[in-house]
């Protein structure tokens, strides 16, 4: 290590404060922290480091380890999952934020003397969790490192020192390629747009480094450079290389390494921090990344703007050797975020909840930089206790410790561990594998002969079963799937049953589709959505909505779905996401009424030649699913009973009756006729519906049946006292019944108005103010459709 780097003038002073005290060490990445604080920290102990990032991970650890003169996986090594390069007595071992959790919660990390966490400004929810999990324990000696974040507000909140080293920073030339200043950054037609700008710029500079949102939009942009450059690849002048997390090492060398070929490096936010990429003049920014967000309760991973610091990283990049220039494909004020949003509070807090919690904590006794939304972690607390993997007292059960290890979503964990067999348990480990890998493992085919094809080797349109299919067969050459990702899937799937000591791969349980979905379905309803029966597109569960996605097999006669999967795209609004079904298995109604999915909601009556039946349909999310004609019962019988009552379909009359019995007591009590010494009554208005119930609840009345056994008489309204009735319907009518017009009668006190509104009858001349009653000192009105007269 004989070249000096920026970060060599703070040696002494980190060597001096380590023995006593936290430290922030706030560096530009190429400043050299994440290759110099391991092996200065290591002269004092052992060292864990914590990359975020996998490519990050592995490269340090080889590049510490050459420069230490060492062979990789002796004194310097790195554990990641599928992959472990380290010894016990390693003396500085790189990990990732979920190996160390899993080490954290299997023996406190006792033998690591300093734990460095690199690139904190990142702000996953894994070193958050870690940083909280390492101060309340406060057994090593902590090392944050951060190139953006706010290094008093961490020093602060570590009981720090805090030091700060300057990056090497050339000049970067900013260039914004938008037809208007304030456009955001756009998807759309990505590829081309990055084709045009390397065309017109490539001549002038070195190495270019392309900021991409993810592993689809670099192949994309990889097609359309390699047709753009086919001659210049040939004779060895220019190499396309990707770089994402899931790179072979080859390529992740060639992305790292200078080379006398001009680099033109495609990549995701890896290549934002913790690796220096040399030779890089020139920046193409799209604006865009992946992102995780919380949506109805759950975490999606979204396209999302990203934020200025971003922005900034990525511009930086450009200036480690040489001036260079940043072109961004979006406006000048564009009105990005200023940071982007810390993980935890974006996500929900299910794993990090679980990791706490095996780790011996429990998540409120933890004390985080940013204090987090008490909603989300009721929400997850709740989603746990469900699950059965924490008790009442926040503390992890045995089932919560089986599904900690698990290297995926806790749901897809918990879905594992609860499944009633072998083959559904296997399924749903191959599924969950299939799901994790960070990219789609395959691609609907285009081709009407490739579709053909496909419906024969999968004949269920189940994007589920074509999955578990991709993972335990041979790949069909008709289809367009990605090897590296599928093998990803397939090593995580291994790993899983290994782990939960099922047969391997190759000799996989063969699973029932049906049963299975069944015992999903059981497990967790809300993941059963039902399609609108107008816009075929939607999807509900009654919480959310999500739209068929354009690669989904889902057919166009299915009616409901298991959602195993969803991605949301930015929308139109500045918050509006439209949410895709990426995964989806049909299932019919009738698997989720065997499940009583649904409530009943009672719809029409009829009395035919077998008595009173009442239409009961059941609704799920808004959709009918089944429609049931029955004999009133229960409560919702004895409503139904009210309904056909009051419609006059049973005990005819008696509606009519109580209506106006009911109207004219409530008129008696707003006229201050009502007399304590003489009514029976409450001086309470009624409504005519509610005391009919209270009725048949009072005669015990449950069904159809029963009722049969009253007539109108059982029912009689102790309103006005008898011997005021008539004297009162003579002066104030419920109607008036005139030759060939019939009205009822509206009364409006305050304002002494009385309308008499047409009911029936074929007069065609309006009622003369001799022929009603008196109603002395009212105005009077008459009221046909929209017509309105005074009647004089």
């Amino acid at each position: 290590m004989s070249h000096t780097l920026p970060i060599d003038s703070l040696k002494d002073t980190f060597f001096s404060l380590l023995e006593s005290q936290h430290l922030v060490v706030e560096a530009e990445t190429g400043s050299g922290k994440s290759i110099r604080l391991p092996v200065w920290a290591a002269e004092k102990g052992r060292v864990l480091v914590i990359e975020p990032r996998r490519v990050a991970c592995t490269s340090l650890a080889e590049y510490v380890a050459e420069l230490s003169g060492e062979k990789l996986g002796h004194g310097v090594g790195y554990s990641i999952r599928f992959d472990n390069h380290f010894e016990e007595n390693s003396r500085i071992v790189f990990v990732t934020p979920g190996v160390a959790l899993r080490w954290l919660s299997e023996d406190q990390l006792t033998s690591f003397d300093t734990v460095i966490i690199d690139e904190f400004h990142e702000r996953r929810w894994d070193t958050d969790l870690l940083l909280a999990l390492l101060k309340k324990l406060n057994k090593h000696r902590l090392v944050a490192t951060s190139a953006t974040m706010d290094g008093l507000r961490l020093a602060d909140y570590l009981g720090a020192h805090r030091l700060q080293a300057e990056g090497r920073n050339f000049n970067v030339e900013v260039v914004h390629v938008a037809s208007d200043s304030r456009n955001m950054p756009d998807i759309r037609g990505i590829e081309n747009k990055v084709r045009q700008v390397i065309a017109d710029n490539y001549q002038q500079h070195e190495d270019i480094l392309i900021f991409l949102p993810g592993r689809k939009e670099i192949a994309q942009c990889q097609s359309q450079l390699k047709q753009l450059f086919d001659e210049q690849i040939t004779l060895g002048l220019i190499d396309v290389i990707p770089l994402h997390a899931s790179v072979t090492d080859n390529e992740r060398r060639r992305a790292l390494t200078e080379s006398d070929k001009q680099r033109i490096i495609l990549a995701t936010n890896v290549a934002e921090t913790s690796l220096t990429i040399p030779g890089v003049t020139l920046i193409v920014d799209t604006g865009l990344e992946r992102r995780t967000h919380q949506r109805n309760g759950r975490t999606v991973l979204g396209l999302h703007a990203i934020s200025r610091a971003s922005a900034e990283q990525r511009k930086g990049r450009a200036g480690r050797v040489s001036e260079g220039s940043c072109i961004r494909l979006y406006g000048k004020a564009a009105p990005l975020e200023l940071l982007t949003p810390p993980e935890l509070h974006r996500e929900e807090l299910v794993e990090p909840m679980l990791a706490a919690a095996c780790c011996g904590y429990q998540f409120e006794e933890l004390e985080f930089i940013d204090a987090l939304p008490s909603q989300t972690v009721e929400q997850a607390k709740e989603k746990l206790k469900q699950m059965a993997a924490i008790d009442g007292n926040g503390q992890v059960t045995e089932h919560g410790k089986r599904l900690y290890p698990l290297p995926i979503d806790t749901l897809f964990a918990h879905l594992i561990t609860v499944m009633p067999d072998k083959a559904c348990r296997e399924a749903m480990v191959d599924l969950s594998a299939a799901l994790s890998t960070p990219q789609k493992i395959w691609q609907l085919p285009s081709g009407e002969e490739k579709r053909e094809q496909l419906a024969k080797w999968q004949p269920v349109a189940c994007d589920v079963m074509t999955l578990i299919k991709l993972l335990r067969e041979p790949t069909p050459e008709f289809l367009n799937v990605d090897i590296n990702v599928l093998k990803e899937a397939r090593q995580l799937a291994d790993q899983i049953r290994e782990a939960l000591e099922l047969p391997k791969l190759e000799v996989a349980t063969s699973v029932k589709r049906e049963p299975w979905l069944q015992a999903v379905m059981k497990a967790m309803p809300e993941l059963v959505f039902v399609r609108r029966e107008r816009r075929r597109q939607a999807l509900g569960n009654g919480y959310c909505e999500v739209s068929i996605g354009r690669d989904s097999r889902f057919a166009d006669d299915a009616e409901a779905a298991i959602v195993f999967d969803q991605f949301s795209l930015p929308g139109k609004g500045v918050k509006q996401n439209l949410t895709l079904a990426t995964c989806m298995s049909p299932i019919s109604f009738e698997q989720m009424l065997s499940l009583e999915m649904g409530e009943d909601q009672i719809g029409d009556s009829q009395v035919n030649e077998e008595g009173c039946q009442v239409e009961v349909q059941r609704v799920y999310a808004g959709r009918v699913i089944q429609t049931r004609w029955q004999q009133p019962e229960g409560e919702a019988g004895r409503q139904a009973l009210v309904t056909m009552i009051m419609e006059g379909a049973v005990l005819e009359g008696l509606a009519e009756k109580i209506t106006a019995d009911v109207h004219q007591w409530n008129l008696y009590l707003a006229l201050g006729r009502y007399q304590t010494d003489v009514c029976t009554r409450a001086d309470e208005p009624v409504d005519a519906t509610v005391w009919v119930a209270e009725q048949l609840d009072a005669l015990g009345v449950e069904s159809a049946e029963d009722l049969e056994l009253f007539t109108i008489d059982d029912f009689e309204f102790d309103g006005i006292p008898t011997w005021e009735r008539e004297d009162f319907d003579q002066q104030f009518p419920y109607q008036v019944v005139l030759t060939d017009l019939t009205m009822k009668i509206e009364y409006h006190i305050a304002r002494k108005l009385v309308v008499a509104v047409h009911a029936s009858g074929n007069r065609k001349q309006d009622p003369k103010r001799w022929e009603l009653p008196c109603w002395q000192g009212w105005k009077v009105q008459y009221r046909k459709a929209s017509r309105t007269i005074d009647v004089r």
